[in-house]
């Protein structure tokens, strides 16, 4: 009821019960699995450095094809591409499972076709989102937003580390191409609720939108690598410790999931702070927050202080990315040219992540792989920072 009340004014409820349920089960699908692609490189013999420089070429690889993505999704429309984007992911995982045995010439095209389809759906699904048009409740919807999403991916590590503990990683990757496939099911038989077939629009573009908060963008896709591969291979190599055996991915995936509370709450507070207009105050505060955040992960040497770390970074990052997808929603509306705009966004954020995928790997070759895995955050305290440098139009009002 609260969905139907208030989110794509122009679209039917089942239409947006297919949408949730297809965002909730790639969610699942993705969060099953991606959680432990770093540790399951690692396991198989993959270094450090290895893993980085992989990464590094993958986000490169996005942030290439952003724009491109971006036009795409403008022609056919966010709903076809989101449902494009989890059938490529269907192939990429199936790749995954056969590294092993075939061979590291694999990560090629699991790069390719899981590059394309996470700037597929990231952008085709921002775009369908930020066509919210209450001002007044915007805050609570990206509330129950980011509820719905997070309940999601803080069971599926679990739940994928119980599979790969019982029937192996690479069973847990079959498993999120099923889900992927599950995932198109809802979009098959449903329409665009947006205007399809334009072309992105550089002529008269709002380049002060961007300018606003390119740099903190930046920052952010740095902090998400931060956040995500790189805690979690220190987590699993210097925390837990990383074996033949497949425990470390129950563990990795119970310290993943014990976010869930304080993610449901946090939700529900910031989305009421951001509706009563301060949400830039919210945001400052949390992204200063998040900074010390990272300052502290060097000095934590138990899962029960990783599980802290966990929730701490929940609730900090929650802080700022609320008030902050907010002011984007609100950018892309003023910018006239929704695809152009958040194209963009998504190519600078990959870029950010393609910076730290590359500070590890100069880290790892500078020092070595313990030295890189607990400095790195050091590195991304700062980075964080950064994103102190976004200034939306949205509040100054």
């Amino acid at each position: 009821m609260l969905l139907r009340r208030h989110f794509w004014r122009h679209a039917t409820y089942s239409e947006i019960a297919e949408l949730y349920m297809s965002r909730m089960l790639r969610m699942a699908a993705l969060f099953i699995a991606s959680a432990f692609m770093s540790v399951y490189m690692y396991q198989i013999g993959y270094s450090i450095g290895h893993i980085s420089l992989f990464w590094a070429a993958f986000y490169l690889f996005k942030t290439i094809i952003a724009l491109p993505v971006a036009g795409l999704i403008a022609r056919i429309g966010p709903k076809h591409s989101i449902l494009v984007s989890n059938l490529l992911y269907i192939p990429a995982m199936i790749s995954f499972v056969f590294l092993p045995v075939l061979g590291p010439w694999l990560l090629l095209p699991v790069l390719i076709l899981q590059g394309t389809s996470a700037s597929m759906y990231a952008i085709a699904y921002i775009i369908d989102f930020s066509k919210v048009k209450s001002i007044e409740h915007a805050g609570k919807e990206i509330a129950y937003m980011n509820i719905f999403e997070k309940t999601t991916t803080s069971i599926s590590p679990l739940v994928g580390g119980v599979l790969a503990y019982f029937f192996g990683p690479q069973f847990v990757l079959v498993v999120a191409a099923l889900l992927f496939a599950l995932a198109a099911v809802p979009l098959f038989n449903s329409g665009e609720q947006v205007q399809i077939g334009k072309k992105l629009q550089f002529k008269g573009f709002p380049w002060r939108l961007i300018r606003q908060h390119w740099i903190a963008q930046v920052a952010i896709g740095y902090d998400i690598f931060a956040s995500g591969t790189v805690w979690t291979l220190y987590t699993a190599v210097i925390v837990i410790g990383i074996s033949s055996s497949n425990e470390i991915y129950v563990i990795t995936g119970a310290l993943l999931s014990v976010v869930l509370v304080a993610t449901l709450i946090s939700s529900y507070i910031y989305g009421k702070i951001i509706d009563k207009k301060q949400g830039g105050m919210l945001m400052k505060a949390s992204i200063v927050a998040n900074s010390i955040t990272h300052l502290v992960r060097p000095f934590i040497t138990s899962p029960f202080t990783v599980a802290g770390a966990n929730i701490a970074n929940e609730v900090t990052t929650t802080g700022y990315s609320m008030p902050y997808a907010r002011a984007v929603f609100d950018n892309a509306d003023l910018s006239g040219h929704r695809a152009t705009y958040i194209g963009m966004v998504d190519a600078l954020s990959n870029f950010g992540a393609f910076l730290a995928a590359g500070t590890l790997g100069i880290l790892v070759l500078a020092a070595g792989s313990n030295f890189a895995l607990t400095n790195f955050f050091f590195v991304a305290a700062v980075a964080a920072l950064l994103i102190l440098t976004a200034h939306f139009s949205l509040y100054k009002k």
